[in-house]
């Protein structure tokens, strides 16, 4: 103890619990229960408490002496067990080490409690129900953590190390690198991968810039090796972007990797990363969509930065004037938390806050505070990197005196098993002060005095599972942190009575009568503990009707009066007592018996009476005896008889009574039967049937008038009873189509405008007061012929109709007028013949045809046309007039000339127009002649000029033309021949130049075969520097030997083809490209025939190379057409056929 060293005694009682220690004065003991279950005591000196009073915010308190043991705590034993628990063990004891001791916290904290008040008075611990309960609790949970590992309110671990990382491409920093040099300078790692494209590219990365929570990585593009610089300059492979992935890791070099960034560019910044942590990056290159192999990973260590923000402390225990508090330990970023700065407000309420702890330990207790006071604390948490923001902000109070007795509680309600009561908080003690209540109860009579029945913070309870009708008595008292007031006044409530049970069913005494009955019941067995003061009868009309009532008093029989014969009744009883009211009885079924129905109303007529037949309808009798009306029964009686009869017995409300006398007065009773017999009949009444509808009419006749006019008359049908106010003469083309055209008193009609020779169809009917009579016989009638009617429509035949109209004849549209019209009605006689008049001419005479050609017209000339149709009675009237014109002349063919030509083509051109054709009123229609002698057609439109193209050169064509427009097509014009020159050579390629010597040199080119006979003969040309180009030699060679060549001087050479023609002069063709030959520069250090050879070694390696260069064109083009097949390939299989 002398060296202020802990000491540590293990020890524990048979049954689990950690007996009383007793240090000496200025120590303190400490429990720490560790993982297996096994309590630690350790005994260490007292640690200085905070005072408001001497408190400087500018004074930091020195850290006490051993800094790596847990807060001071006294033995559970010595006070209550706590409310919550908190436990702050970041591993488990094993994992601990000398440097990470301040990380352990101990499992369970309880509130500091001295054994001795400051008055030498021994401290209140009250133990009852509730917190006995918790205490039991508390073990509870502990056990459980005893056996389950890892605490769940341990606090957060420091963030992950990767331990997998290769120990080959490493970068470290922070404080498991190397040191202030590694976390200021850049650290630079490359790593080569291969392309999946090429298979020999490389990326280069490296990651700088490393913070806490972000890096910097940077890579260079991929290259290829040395081996193949002299590879083809244009690589597919670079014609694109590309485009790079970045991916991290935080489970080692093999773990997972997520992507975090994809770009062209070759740097990428990694933020929202973890302090002190281990992470793995990789880099992977894609171009169109081929993706290559990533990169060596390259691991770096985020560095470490001052801790997160700790959570609020939490109020362990505390009094009057102290309040004991605890906190957990946040996650330190990668650097242990050295100390904890407490603030507070020092009970102020103004938001200004000052430091009352600062140390390593995870609890301290604030003393001397005011009672029933509230005070706000935050926390911070510090590191070697800095200090954490702070916590929220908590708010926490200290506690009261011993509250006073409170009222006697009070009744709320009241019920059979059960009683609410309510009570109010004591009126001394502040809102601040958390205080509890204990109400007992004693049950009158039971000998066992008072039991608690609830313990909580609540100011009301219902106390449930008693007994009915029995008086209890009750007390409440009040407790808090510093002890349990006096009971209150006791007080007596009286649960109440219970319902009563329900009543025997009802039974029948004597017989039913159809209106009334009497009935009977018993009591029931239970009367709920009270005396039952009344029995209430309840009946119902039908199985499904409304209860009403219809006894209520303290008999056990009841006559029911008033019902109804032949109807079915439900009684039940219930009784009633203070109690309340009982279940219902079970229902009794009555069913009085029926008797014959009452007298029925008398029938009554429907509509108005009819000559021989009256509708009658009734109701059914306002009493129906008990039992449905199942019959009705009519009887009448006739105008000359008084005896009754029968006509109609049935279900029905309504009957039709036939085989009666127009005008006559009949008279109907009316009786109603049910199961129990007919009632009596009702009164008498009297009905006289009506006038009957007429007779039908007799067929009517008919009388043409004309051809469009017919007579109809007809005769009057027997009236029956009533005169026949009005007939109606129906008329139709068709039998079955007849409509209303006449309605009237008449006797005849008289029918226009009809078809001539047409069948029509007639019918009569007549109408009185009393309805209608039926139609006569329809009577057949056909009107006389007639003259045929006016031709309605004329039509212009079409010129393809025109000429295919008539054959030998030929129609010009310039002169004749071919029309067409439709036959009109020829109103039943034949046509025989058309009149057609075309204005001042003679009208033409057409027979039975429904077109004619009308020729000699003049051209463009408009004619007035109308049409007649004539048949054996007559001609018709005329058509409408039609105005009508001929078509101009064709026009005439234009003069065809030749304005240029080649050995090839032949442009021509005719008219005065321009070359395209603004109007197509005018058009034209070239034709060339064959080998044959045939003309075909090679031009047809507005325009007036035309290319021949793709003929042979040194020939004669012929050529003619024709007009035409919407008059027709013009003659042909006179046949022109034109011919084509001679075609000039084809151009040579460039000639080829070879150095013999230092003065002469060899020019070669290549030969054309003659052309059509005509022999090809060659032109040289050369010039020297930047002199004009000079005829060397001329002939049929083709090579050519140049002499005496200056030195130092560049020679240009160029040739062309010559056609000698036998009777032309010759043609030129086009010149070949230049050639150069490059001086001889002489060099006194090289002989003559070195350098003629050099020379000539120099000119072979010059066409080695163009002809490499050839070949790889060559080779480049097939290798884009096999790629291009390849992708075509790739999509029909992958969008096609799948």
């Amino acid at each position: 103890m002398s060296e202020m060293c802990p000491a540590q005694v293990p020890m524990m009682s048979p049954n689990g619990s950690v007996p009383p220690i007793y240090v000496p004065p200025g120590y303190i003991s400490q429990v720490i229960i560790e993982e297996n279950g096994v309590r630690r005591v350790l005994v260490l000196p007292q640690q200085p408490e905070f005072h408001p009073g001497g408190h400087s915010p500018l004074h930091h308190p020195p850290p006490p002496p051993h800094a790596h043991l847990p807060a001071f705590i006294p033995h559970p034993a010595m006070m209550p067990p706590p409310h919550h628990l908190y436990t702050g063990m970041a591993g488990g004891v094993g994992d601990m080490s000398s440097q990470y001791i301040s990380q352990y916290h101990p499992a369970h904290i309880y509130p500091e409690q001295d054994s001795h008040s400051q008055h030498g008075r021994p401290s209140l611990v009250h133990r009852d129900d509730r917190t006995s309960k918790t205490h039991e609790r508390l073990q509870k949970k502990l056990k459980e953590r005893q056996g389950g590992g890892q605490v769940k309110d341990s606090p957060p671990s420091s963030p992950q190390k990767s331990c997998n990382s290769p120990p080959t491409v490493d970068i470290h920093n922070g404080i498991g690198g190397k040191g202030l040099e590694a976390e200021q300078g850049q650290l630079r790692h490359t790593v080569s991968s291969p392309d999946k494209q090429t298979g020999k590219r490389k990326i280069g990365e490296s990651v700088s810039d490393i913070e806490a929570r972000g890096a910097t990585v940077s890579w260079s593009a991929p290259t290829k090796p040395e081996s193949e610089n002299d590879s083809k300059e244009d690589d597919p492979s670079f014609s694109e972007p590309l485009c790079y992935d970045v991916s991290i890791s935080i489970s080692g070099k093999d773990g997972k990797y997520q992507s975090i960034h994809c770009g062209e560019e070759l740097s990428a910044t990694l933020e929202l990363l973890r302090p002190a942590t281990d992470y793995h990056v990789r880099v992977q290159a894609m171009c169109s969509g081929l993706q290559g192999n990533p990169s060596e990973a390259v691991s770096f260590t985020t560095l470490s930065c001052e801790p997160d923000p700790p959570n609020p402390p939490k109020k362990i225990s505390g009094t009057k004037n102290s309040l004991l508090l605890q906190w957990k330990a946040p996650c330190d970023n990668g650097s242990k938390i050295q100390n904890y700065i407490l603030q507070w407000d020092e009970g102020k309420g103004t938001g200004v806050y000052e430091q009352c702890y600062y140390g390593p330990q995870k609890q301290y207790k604030v003393t001397k505070l005011s009672p029933a006071s509230r005070y706000s604390f935050r926390l911070a948490a510090k590191n070697d990197m800095g200090t954490s923001e702070f916590s929220e902000v908590v708010d926490l109070f200290t506690s009261c005196s011993v509250p006073l007795p409170p009222f006697p509680p009070e009744l709320e309600m009241a019920g059979v098993t059960w009683l609410c009561l309510k009570w109010q908080r004591p009126a001394s003690s502040p809102k601040e002060d958390d205080i509890f209540y204990i109400l007992e109860m004693e049950e009158e009579g039971s000998g066992y005095g008072f039991q608690t029945s609830y313990n909580g913070d609540e100011l009301s309870f219902t106390i449930r599972n008693l007994h009915r009708s029995t008086k209890y008595k009750f007390r409440v008292a009040a407790y808090n942190s510093e002890g349990k007031s006096n009971p209150s006044q006791v007080v007596e409530f009286i649960t109440k009575p219970d319902i009563p049970g329900c009543p025997f069913k009802p039974v029948i005494r004597g017989r039913v009568l159809p209106n009334s009955f009497k009935m009977a019941w018993e009591p029931p067995k239970d009367d709920g503990g009270s005396e039952i003061t009344k029995y209430v009868v309840e009946l119902s009309e039908g199985t499904s009707g409304k209860f009403f009532m219809v006894y209520s008093g303290p008999a056990l029989e009841h006559v029911c009066e008033g019902l109804k014969p032949g109807c079915s009744y439900q009684t039940r009883v219930y009784c009633m007592s203070e109690g309340g009211q009982s279940p219902l009885s079970e229902t009794l079924q009555v069913q009085t018996p029926a008797v014959p129905p009452g007298q029925c109303q008398p029938p009554r007529l429907v509509g108005k009476p009819k000559a021989r037949e009256v509708q009658l309808r009734w109701g059914v009798p306002q009493v129906d005896g008990g039992s449905p009306v199942s019959c009705y029964s009519i009887e009448m009686s006739g105008p000359q008889s008084e005896e009754s009869k029968e006509v109609y017995q049935g279900p029905e409300l309504d009957c039709s009574v036939g085989g009666l006398m127009p005008g006559k007065t009949y008279s109907f009773r009316l009786k109603a039967a049910n199961k129990a017999g007919f009632g009596p009949l009702s009164e008498r009444f009297e009905v006289t049937t009506g006038p009957g509808a007429p007779e039908q009419c007799k067929a009517p006749s008919t009388t043409c008038k004309s051809s469009s006019c017919v007579v109809v008359s007809w005769e009057a049908p027997p009236c029956n009873g009533a005169p026949v106010t009005e007939f109606r003469l129906e008329w139709g083309a068709a039998e079955g189509s007849m409509q209303i055209c006449y309605s009237g008193p008449g006797l005849s009609h008289e029918m226009k405008g009809l078809l001539p020779a047409t069948n029509y169809f007639c019918r009569v009917q007549a109408v009185n007061v009393a309805g209608v009579g039926p139609f006569s016989e329809a009577v057949f009638c056909l009107t006389p012929c007639t003259v045929p009617a006016a031709v309605s429509n004329i039509y212009v035949l079409k010129e393809s109709e025109l000429r295919s109209y008539d054959t030998p004849p030929v129609y010009s549209p310039s002169t004749c007028l071919g029309i067409c019209w439709d036959p009109p009605c020829d109103h039943g006689s034949e046509i025989n013949s058309y009149l057609i008049d075309i204005g001042e001419r003679q009208p033409i005479v057409v027979g039975p045809v429904t077109k004619h050609v009308i020729q000699n017209l003049q051209p463009d000339t408009s004619y007035r046309i109308r049409i007649q149709a004539l048949n054996s009675l007559g001609a018709g009237p005329f058509s409408h007039t039609f105005k009508l014109k001929t078509k101009p002349l064709p026009p005439q063919p234009p003069r065809l000339e030749c304005t240029a030509f080649s050995h090839q083509t032949l442009r021509l051109k005719w008219g005065d127009g321009p070359a395209k054709a603004t109007s197509d009123a005018l058009q034209y229609q070239l034709h060339m002649g064959d080998k044959n002698g045939r003309f075909i057609s090679l031009y047809k439109g507005p325009c007036h000029t035309h290319k021949v193209q793709r003929l042979n050169e040194s020939t004669s064509y012929t050529f003619r033309i024709q007009a035409f427009n919407e008059a027709g097509e013009g003659p042909f014009s006179n046949v022109y021949t034109f011919t084509t020159p001679r075609s000039p050579p084809a151009p040579l390629k460039a000639p080829k130049v070879e150095r013999l010597d230092d003065n002469s040199c060899e020019v070669t080119w290549e030969a054309l075969p003659p052309m059509k006979g005509d022999p090809v003969i060659y032109s040289l040309q050369c010039m020297i520097g930047n002199s004009d180009f000079k005829q060397a030699y001329k002939g049929s060679a083709t090579t050519f030997h140049v002499q005496n060549l200056q030195p130092n001087s560049d020679y240009r050479f160029r040739v062309c083809a010559i056609r000698q023609c036998q009777d032309t002069p010759e043609l030129s063709g086009p010149y070949s490209p230049t050639v150069t030959l490059s001086s001889q520069r002489n060099d006194a250090a090289l002989a003559g025939s070195a350098v003629s050879s050099g020379s000539r070694i120099g000119t072979e390696s010059t066409r080695a190379r163009q002809s490499l260069s050839d070949e790889q064109c060559a080779f480049l083009i097939l290798m884009v057409f096999a790629v291009i097949a390849i992708l075509i390939a790739f999509v029909i299989q992958y969008f096609v056929i799948k």
